[in-house]
């Protein structure tokens, strides 16, 4: 009994030993340069030489090209400081001096982002007045006869008769003349106001002027015709009457506008609004005048996101003292917006995979790495870096792409795995190595990966896609040829099978026809 205690007590110590081991040496995450994952492969392995991505075990040919694959040599397991060493490239002076290979230092500078879009010319709406009939009768002569007059405020527009404005003007002079005989007897204070009540009908109910008014007390005459004349000064843009024509109260006759200040409404894409403020400076130009140039100004941003377009409508003012901008008119417009004390590199340093931006940096000597960053405002010569580098690290100028392709030719495990210089993981790995030939596992963020499948004609795939996003346009996937559209819902995986019944090529894409993929159906 006492050797059974003894060797069991020597087996629970041995196995806390062991799994101690294991939790001190398990590897720890942090790394800035490189992601710290260990990534395990077959000491010799078959690739091919124009996709190096494609990883196989065995010989064969590559899926996309067709080329036979070549055997090639790895490593067993890398640990993140391995995947870091074998991703750098080193170089000669001479090999440096060869590639074109400057680098510049990541320093803290100021941007000018620079958003451009198009659009629309547009009336002012408070600049705007329409001319209505007040009261019901015939159009006796028009002052103004045509579309497109500048009319000035003040000036005539028409004249219009109407019995019920010579019967209105008939009761004034009543009125006027019981006036004075009640004033002599000294009883004029109700004719007074009956006198009062005439005016203010004339005045409100006719749109009699106050000139107009005294005009008719002191001819004790009314007038057959009354003549309305412009509110503003603008341009007539609409004309709803002819002379002889009867109106009916409330009747649109006359649209007038001033032109001397318009609106102009711009659509800016989503990404873009965070820029845009209220009062900020925009510069257009138009194809009508292409060497001169309008400074107006943001005077409204719409709550409201255009689903269609991704894009928000922003309305800005200009003056238009010589009417050259013209309503419905078509601009090209620029808004300018600083961007100060920010970490700067040139926009020729980045290299894009599509899914990471990445950098070369100058570890020592002529000796450079990949570094992921991610980008904030971008200009063509010049972005602004959000992490990822730090102020004052000497990085790839020029000759990045030289980088890249020498990484790939010195290790293509770790270049296929992301190409312009990302470092694999784990999930990286996964994706593009190939599935079950009746089962493929697509990753969905920002594109799918993988995009190009192969399947065997008659027999049944299983397309089984991850969304590893919560925001992205990706939230649908249409097999238009096939009538088959499926949401993708965040963080969950959406399953669609199908049996292909002819060889040829099956394309599917997103809601919005933006982000593509293709099964290769083969015989």
């Amino acid at each position: 009994m006492r050797i059974f205690l003894a060797v069991v007590t020597a087996g629970m110590v041995i196995a806390l030993a062991s799994c101690t081991r294991t939790d001190s040496n398990a590897p720890k995450s942090g790394s800035d340069s490189v992601q710290a994952v260990s990534t395990s492969v077959e000491k010799e392995y078959y690739t091919c030489a124009m996709h190096p991505e494609i990883i196989r075990d065995k010989p064969g040919l590559c899926p996309i090209c067709g080329m036979p694959l070549i055997k090639k040599s790895g490593q067993h397991t890398m640990s993140s400081g391995e995947l870091a060493l074998i991703r750098s490239v080193s170089l000669s002076p001479s090999q440096r001096v060869i590639a074109n290979v400057s680098t510049t230092r990541a320093e803290r500078s100021s941007l000018k982002k620079e958003i451009n879009t198009v659009g629309v010319v547009d009336f002012a709406e408070p600049l705007q007045a329409k001319v209505t009939a007040r009261f019901r009768g015939r159009i006796e002569k028009l002052h103004v006869n045509f579309t497109g007059e500048t009319v000035h405020k003040r000036q005539p527009l028409f004249e219009l008769y109407s019995p019920d404005l010579v019967s209105a003007e008939q009761e004034l002079i009543l009125a006027v003349n019981a006036n004075h005989s009640y004033s002599t007897n000294g009883d004029g204070e109700n004719q007074q106001r009956l006198l009062q009540a005439a005016r203010d009908r004339l005045r409100v109910h006719f749109g009699m002027t106050t000139e107009q008014i005294e005009e008719v007390e002191l001819r004790k005459q009314a007038r057959t015709t009354l003549t309305f004349n412009s509110p503003i000064h603008g341009t007539v843009i609409r004309k709803e009457i002819q002379e002889g024509q009867y109106v009916d109260e409330g009747m649109l006759l006359y649209q007038l506008t001033d032109l001397s200040r318009v609106w102009i409404y711009l659509d800016v894409y989503e990404k873009d609004i965070r820029f845009i403020k209220v009062g900020k400076s925009v510069q257009i130009t138009s194809e009508a005048y292409p060497n001169e140039s309008f400074t107006g100004k943001v005077t409204f941003i719409s709550p409201v996101l255009n689903g269609e377009t991704r894009t928000v409508r922003v309305r800005t003012e200009f003056d238009n003292p010589n009417g050259k901008l013209k309503p419905q008119m078509y601009v090209k417009a620029q808004v300018s917006v600083p961007v100060n004390d920010v970490i700067v590199i040139p926009s020729s340093a980045v290299l894009s995979t599509g899914r990471r931006d990445v950098v070369w940096v100058e570890v020592k000597p002529n000796t450079f790495e990949p570094r992921s960053v991610m980008l904030g405002v971008h200009t063509e010569s010049a972005c602004e870096v959000l992490s990822g580098l730090k102020e004052g690290e000497s990085i790839v100028a020029t000759g990045g792409f030289m980088l890249e392709s020498e990484s790939q030719l010195q290790q293509p495990f770790a270049a296929g795995s992301e190409p312009a210089g990302g470092v694999m993981t784990h999930d990286d790995h996964k994706a593009s190595t190939e599935s079950k030939p009746n089962e493929v596992k697509i990753v969905v963020n920002g594109q799918f990966v993988p995009d190009v499948i192969h399947a065997e004609k008659g027999k049944t795939l299983k397309l089984s896609f991850y969304r590893e996003e919560e925001s992205g346009c990706i939230n649908e996937v249409v097999f238009e040829s096939l009538h088959i559209r499926r949401p993708l819902a965040s963080l969950k995986t959406t399953t669609i099978t199908l049996t292909p019944k002819k060889a040829g090529e099956i394309t599917f894409t997103c809601g919005m026809d933006m982000v593509k993929g293709k099964i290769i159906v083969e015989k």
